[in-house]
């Protein structure tokens, strides 16, 4: 079903479609579109969301934390946008008799720090797997790889550092990792 509406001089049309229940559903859904909806920016915001909820963290963690902070400085300026706007659109939607959940904003800041603690896991780890390796087989070969860690740890410490500034915070399990961490690059002899 679709109609105009003439509204303060402007002409906006809208299209307002029912969707059957899916199952566990208790309403129907209306889809409504007016003139400035971002359904688009939302459906962007809501793909970000399940980029980051299934993003594969795995080695190496030097290109990987590389990716992934590209990835990071793409998302919030998006993120940022939108939050600059937030109570500007929020109140255009509620004159339409719109509710749009802004809760995608923290589902995406929320899913950047499980990035971002896993990245930490997985720097943490392979400093300990390059430990025991040079530990085994004492050489450049290690005292090189074991630098490289050190490098690395240091900056997956500072990645993990904005994405706590972007997201205005840490969890409990972000937080563990960050002072894990922090112990590690303080007591690494490498460290300058």
């Amino acid at each position: 079903m679709a109609s105009s509406v003439e509204r303060e001089g402007a002409r906006e049309e809208v299209v307002s479609v029912e969707l059957p229940a899916l199952a566990g559903w208790k309403k129907k859904k209306v889809l409504a579109r007016f003139e400035g909806f971002p359904v688009k920016n939302y459906s962007k915001l809501d793909a970000i969301a399940t980029e980051l909820h299934s993003l594969k963290i795995v080695s190496p963690m030097g290109q990987l934390l590389d990716k992934v902070e590209r990835y990071f400085t793409k998302i919030k300026g998006e993120v940022d946008a939108m939050e600059r706007t937030k109570d500007e659109e929020s109140k255009k939607f509620q004159s339409h008799n719109i509710d749009f959940d802004f809760h995608i904003l923290i589902r995406i800041k929320e899913a950047m720090v499980d990035v971002s603690s896993s990245c930490m896991e997985l720097a943490l780890q392979e400093r300990r797997e390059a430990k025991a390796s040079g530990k085994k087989e004492p050489g450049p070969k290690s005292d090189s790889r074991t630098k490289g860690c050190a490098k690395l740890l240091w900056k997956a410490f500072q990645f993990a550092f904005r994405v706590y500034s972007f997201a205005g915070g840490h969890d409990d399990r972000a937080d563990k990792l960050t002072r894990e961490l922090a112990h590690e690059i303080e007591n690494d002899p490498h460290h300058q």
